[in-house]
């Protein structure tokens, strides 16, 4: 028999594994195609274009910068940066095709359109010149590039302007380049008032209002070339943990020079001049790979604005409004409610109140006496962090774990941290070196002579607005097994003492890996033996290579595999004939996590925190947590696993060479999808 490092290699030689950068890419690909799609509201689509921008700063943010280390070094032989790059520059052209072949013209049919200074009327260029006048130009301050002024500083992702000047200045120098920074204040998109768009809906940006007066900020000068351009730079936190005395100090400083990190990327206009171009990659030392030149605004997710600007209902969805959690009725103690068995609520279909109502039941019941809870990303606007706060003014013992290294929203828990302390509560960070991502929240009641724990476990973030926009499962427990694992993991995460032996949860980075890999190796074998293997995984992203290799494995002992991956996948699903995988781009951004295992007659159905990455197994604090109520597990293997197996309007599956195909041909009606059936089972009356 091969060893286990042999084995994985000889897997690894037959099933050669996705290219993680280029699958996040093609996501975002799946993602851009709402923006097409006809039976989607235009304003929604306008949204998936900026959804898309947004989904890209982050990856360069994130992805980008160890290709250029490399290529800066030398050592990127296999010419990572160059492949990663012409991945981007083809979505990015596909991306403005879409806004400018597509967007914009249908929009022009509403009425609708975004006017160049070259388009506006008379009226509207006064009118736009008294605002650059009033609003714009005393926030602007043109910087000439001199030995005195060198190139300045400018922020990541900020709007900015490079001029080529023309004559002398008032020194007699013939200095060329300016460069003009624009504040982040000011609105990137303008409506014009109804008096000049001759019933239109007109909008001007912010970038051409600009462009149309650049000669006012330089008197005396010509004004030549010139381009809006912007750039992208790294924007991982560089804290030691091992090191800092006060890691919420550090990363508060730290959290300034995110803005002025590394360069990545530089976005400018399509019209920008090969000179300036060039100077600016020299400026940030990038390759012309790095360069991208766009047909439209430099910052696509600033239109985003435009949407708000616009009060027309029938080019958005139509609202939804969840239900209340089936299991729960709106008056009724969630506390007995649980002495009587589990709630499962399934996000967004069912509301988020549910959560709030148990969480404002234990700050306001006076047997209550301690809450715990995780806070990975709360948000800046949290009813359930003021519940917190008025818990520990209430005089109950409140404990939160703050992970302040959320990436993006670590001022936001900063500032939570703060207030929690300020109010009195018990505030720790979590393990050195591991981000603590499982969601919890433990309530512990005087009951009699006796303590008794309720608790809540979740795929999903303590975030009430995004708990309306992702699609996430909630537990209530009472289950005194399931809530003493959760009181010793809270206990572990404030005094690292040691864990005893777990008995229905299972933590990274210390079993969840083991064990999901137990799981699939018992499905293999049961497979191999005749006996029946099934596996269904829903998750958001499948990078880990020992779980993928397992998988494999048992796609080859003859076990039947499913894999509904929203984002990235490098399992090479199309080279094996046993395993498919499909991903679900929806209305509602895809979340859960849902583990089915069937090894003979053994059938397992798990949540998790966790996506089946390497971060989320061994370098993340998780929680998975196996469903044993018969009716939950049902309408958990129903509702998020066969449902999404059969949707036929929002799903792709994974083809040759790793790339996805729709479920809906080219010119075909779409089927129903598994979201709006959701949606039409749970829809509030």
């Amino acid at each position: 028999m091969p060893t286990d490092a042999a084995d994985t290699q000889a897997i690894l030689a037959r099933y050669p594994l996705q290219d993680r950068d280029a699958s996040i890419l093609d996501f975002n690909l799946r993602v851009l195609h709402w923006a097409e799609r006809p039976d989607v509201p235009l304003l929604e689509r306008l949204r998936y274009l900026c959804i898309v921008s947004s989904n890209l700063d982050e990856f360069f943010e994130v992805r980008a910068e160890p290709h250029l280390t490399a290529w800066r070094a030398g050592t990127d032989v296999q010419g990572g940066m160059r492949h990663l790059m012409a991945a981007a520059h083809a979505l990015v052209e596909r991306q403005y095709a879409i806004y400018n072949e597509v967007l914009l013209p249908a929009m022009a049919t509403r009425r609708m359109r975004i006017v160049s200074h070259i388009d506006r009327t008379e009226a509207q260029r006064k009118w736009v010149r008294e605002y650059f006048l009033r609003e714009v130009k005393p926030l602007l301050v043109p910087v000439a590039l001199d030995p005195a002024h060198p190139f300045p500083l400018v922020a990541n992702k900020s709007l900015n302007f490079i001029v080529q000047l023309k004559g002398k200045d008032a020194f007699g120098r013939s200095n060329e380049i300016a460069i003009v920074k624009v504040p982040r204040v000011l609105p990137r998109v303008l409506r014009l008032p109804e008096r000049v768009t001759g019933g239109e809906t007109l909008f001007v940006m912010l970038s051409s209002v600009i462009r149309a007066h650049l000669a006012d900020l330089f008197p005396g000068r010509d004004v030549g070339d010139f381009s809006h351009f912007r750039v992208t730079r790294d924007s991982d936190l560089s804290v030691d943990e091992e090191e800092v005395k006060n890691l919420r100090t550090a990363l508060r400083q730290e959290l300034h020079q995110r803005h002025y990190g590394e360069a990545v990327r530089v976005e400018v206009s399509s019209a920008c001049s090969q000179a300036l171009a060039e100077f600016l990659l020299r400026q940030f030392k990038l390759p012309p790979e790095a360069l991208f030149k766009v047909q439209g605004p430099v910052n696509l997710v600033r239109l985003q604005q435009l949407i708000s600007l616009v009060d027309e209902p029938a080019l958005l969805f139509a609202p939804y409004r969840a239900s209340y959690p089936m299991q729960l009725q709106r008056g009724e103690s969630v506390f007995e409610r649980l002495r009587r068995g589990d709630v499962l609520i399934h996000q967004p279909f069912e509301s988020f109140e549910g959560v709030i109502d148990f969480l404002h039941e234990a700050v306001h019941d006076p047997l209550v006496l301690a809450i715990k809870q995780t806070i990975y990303r709360a948000g800046n606007d949290s009813r359930m962090m003021d519940l917190l706060i008025d818990a520990q003014r209430r005089g109950k013992e409140v404990t939160a774990v703050v992970e302040l290294k959320a990436r993006f929203d670590e001022e936001a828990n900063i500032n939570w941290a703060e207030r929690l302390e300020q109010a009195g509560a018990q505030v720790v960070y979590g393990v050195v070196g591991l981000k603590t991502h499982a969601k919890m929240l433990l309530v512990t009641r005087r009951e009699g002579r006796q303590l008794r724990r309720y608790g809540h476990l979740s795929t999903g973030n303590y975030n009430p607005r995004t708990a309306a926009l992702y699609t996430d499962l909630s537990m209530l427990t009472a289950d005194a097994r399931l809530t003493s694992d959760m009181d010793q993991l809270f206990v572990h995460l404030a005094s690292h003492s040691r864990l005893p032996r777990m008995q229905r949860m299972l933590l990274a980075p210390f079993t969840l890996h083991k064990q999901m890999l137990a799981r699939i190796d018992a499905v293999a074998q049961a497979a191999k033996k005749g006996r029946g293997g099934r596996i269904v995984a829903k998750m958001n992203a499948l990078t880990d290579e020992a779980l993928i290799v397992a998988l494999l494995r048992a796609g080859d002992a003859g076990a039947k595999i499913d894999l509904i991956v929203r984002g990235a996948c490098m399992l090479p699903a199309q080279l094996t004939p046993n395993i498919r995988v499909r991903s679900i781009i929806g209305r509602f951004l895809e979340h859960s996590r849902v583990f089915y295992f069937r090894a003979g007659a053994d059938e397992q159905v798990w949540l998790s925190s966790a996506d089946w990455m390497n971060r989320n197994m061994l370098r993340r604090v998780e929680t998975a947590w196996q469903v044993t109520d018969p009716a939950l597990r049902q309408r958990i293997i129903d509702e998020c696993l066969v449902a999404y197996l059969h949707d036929a309007r929002d799903a792709w599956v994974m083809g040759e060479g790793g790339r996805y195909r729709s479920v809906v041909p080219p010119g075909a009606e779409p089927g129903p999808g598994a979201q709006d059936a959701l949606m039409a089972r749970y829809r509030a009356a």
